[in-house]
């Protein structure tokens, strides 16, 4: 009994940490309940509407001043776009308190009338392609890092200011003006930083130069050359260091830009070397870097952690782990720091593959969970990399799917990440080819390069590739919130099984262990079926079947005649 509390205690502190820790603050529409009820904004936001659907984005000209003095931004945006149908009201987003100055075109003020944090723009009869410019200025949203805010306003060990941004599901409109939809990308952005000149303005892609301004303040101009989301655009302004290096990478030399804070220099220095192994065993399993024109880089932050495209926020203190936490349990999460590999794993698995839909991140959480899997495997062997993932479940809650609602915007589920990485472990062991696997998953780093994708677009690509009818298996783990669970029961020379707990239809195969008869396959239904075991099988006890821990599921025994 005592060990039984101790590892319910055990569970129960890893799914709180992983709850408070993993995403710090989830808006209320975001907590993966099925009943949440997505506001009007949420779907004006999420939603490919009209207003949306007849225009591609193609350019964003991004130009923001950051005003540490009173937490203010202000600059422009310059959108570049085509009409794939005709149109002629465009839809633009900003989120109060920022306010929207002017929409001009062609050197012409554009009508924009309003709808809570959009902005319907009505353009001149025709819906001519000349870029549209957006003016805008105010004190962005504030919140707690990182899924809450737009803009981090914090200062550094001297009290200097230190400011980034971060917006993943509040959006990218809570600090600039763009069309907000996850689905459409630009095919290239500059982003243009102004900062005083005590600070560097840091973002996403190459940098071009920078220009001192007469007002005292410094413009740092970066360009990314593919596309990208745009919560994984980012503005980050500090007294930051600056040091370099480059990977022999599998499509050439990768540049490595690592940005810490002055003082943190040498400590970055040395913790910030794990990068480099970890790009490359990631290049080995994903594929290439999906950003060899625009280069790697590590960002310090003043919050935990974010995915940003070539830029990757790093806020964990250079500490191992989790700040300093093991969220497998297994001391294996300790080797290494957690924000460097999850983070970078989402410049395959979010950045070059994203999704159309917040419904449909699990695709990017699931995958970049399971890479800290691989590189774990890197570093030891295939037993070790299984062993941290299947630490990671005492954290999975199972309090609703991980697969979310259509075009709301803002949606969110915890369980995407521990559960959804030991859906792709379990997957594996259907695969039960390591070749076959490694090329499925550099296969969809290959198929899907800086494309938007759906969840089923994922699902459909792994199930072709594998052979396998997987149709169930992705419904049941990703939209239910039960674990399968194999049933079986002893009589006299007959060991009976089933599935249970399952979507209809679910007839995933599953490897066990027999008493008797060693291990083997089964391949349940949810009807019963029958296997003989040798005379003299012991028929009492747990120890009948053990299921192969590598598969997301549990077994109970059944009793005679169920």
């Amino acid at each position: 009994m005592g060990h039984t509390l101790s590892k319910q205690w055990v569970g129960w502190t890893v799914a709180c940490l992983a709850t408070l820790l993993l995403r710090q603050t989830e808006p209320a529409a975001a907590q993966g309940r099925g009943a949440a009820v997505p506001t009007h904004a949420d779907s004006v936001r999420g939603a490919d509407n009209p207003n949306r659907s007849w225009w591609d984005v193609t350019f964003y000209d991004l130009h923001v001043r950051v005003n540490p003095a009173d937490s203010s931004f202000a600059g422009w945006n310059r959108i570049s776009y085509r009409a794939v149908q005709p149109g002629q009201t465009m839809q633009l987003d900003l989120q109060a308190p920022l306010e929207l100055d002017s929409v001009v075109q062609d050197g012409k003020r554009l009508d924009a009338r309003q709808d809570g944090d959009a902005y319907l723009v009505t353009l001149p009869r025709g819906g001519a392609a000349a870029p549209v410019t957006a003016y805008y200025h105010g004190h962005p949203g504030r919140g707690r890092p990182p899924r809450t805010s737009g803009v981090v306003w914090a200062q550094d060990s001297i009290g200097a200011p230190w400011i980034a941004t971060t917006d993943q599901l509040v959006g990218a409109s809570v600090w600039w003006p763009l069309k907000d939809f996850a689905g459409d990308e630009p095919d290239s952005q500059r982003i243009a930083v102004t900062v005083p000149d005590s600070l560097v303005g840091v973002s996403n892609g190459r940098f071009r130069g920078s220009v001192r301004n007469a007002d005292g303040t410094t413009t740092y101009e970066w360009f990314v050359s593919g596309p990208i989301n745009a919560y994984g655009v980012a503005a980050n302004a500090g007294r930051y260091a600056h040091f370099a290096d480059t990977l022999k990478g599998e499509s050439g030399p990768l540049t490595l830009d690592f940005w810490p804070l002055a003082p943190h220099l040498d400590t970055a220095r040395v913790v910030w070397g794990q990068a480099k192994p970890m790009l490359s065993c990631f290049e080995r399993w994903l594929g290439p870097y999906p950003w060899y024109a625009d280069g790697y880089k590590l960002i310090e932050a003043p919050y935990l952690g974010m995915e940003h495209q070539s830029g990757i926020a790093y806020g964990n203190k250079f500490l191992p782990g989790y700040l300093g936490r093991d969220l497998s349990g297994t001391g294996l999460g300790l080797e290494w720091d957690y924000i460097v590999i999850h983070e970078s794993a989402h410049e395959w698995f979010g950045n070059s593959i994203s999704t159309r839909e917040p419904g449909d991140l699990w695709v990017h959480e699931a995958f970049a969970t399971y890479a800290e899997g691989l590189y774990t495997e890197c570093r030891h062997d295939r037993a070790a990399g299984a062993k941290y993932l299947i630490g990671l479940r005492q954290g999975i809650r199972n309090t609703g799917p991980i697969a979310g609602p259509r075009g709301v915007a803002g949606w969110y589920n915890s369980d995407m990440y521990f559960k959804g990485a030991n859906v792709l472990h379990t997957i594996r062991q259907l695969v039960d080819d390591d070749g076959k696997w490694r090329e499925i998953l550099r296969g969809l780093s290959r198929t899907f390069r800086h494309r938007t994708v759906t969840g089923a677009d994922i699902e459909e690509y792994i199930a072709r590739e594998s052979g396998l009818q997987l149709g169930l298996v992705f419904e049941q783990y990703l939209t239910t919130t039960s674990v399968p669970a194999l049933e079986y029961r002893v009589e006299g020379d007959t060991l009976s099984y089933r599935w249970a707990d399952v979507v209809t239809g679910f007839a995933m195969p599953v490897r066990v262990v027999i008493q008797g008869l060693g291990e083997r396959w089964l391949r349940p239904t949810e009807a019963w079926q029958g296997l003989k075991v040798p005379a003299g099988t012991r028929t009492a006890g747990a120890a009948d079947l053990q299921v192969d821990e590598n598969f997301y599921v549990t077994a109970r025994k059944a009793e005679p005649g169920r």
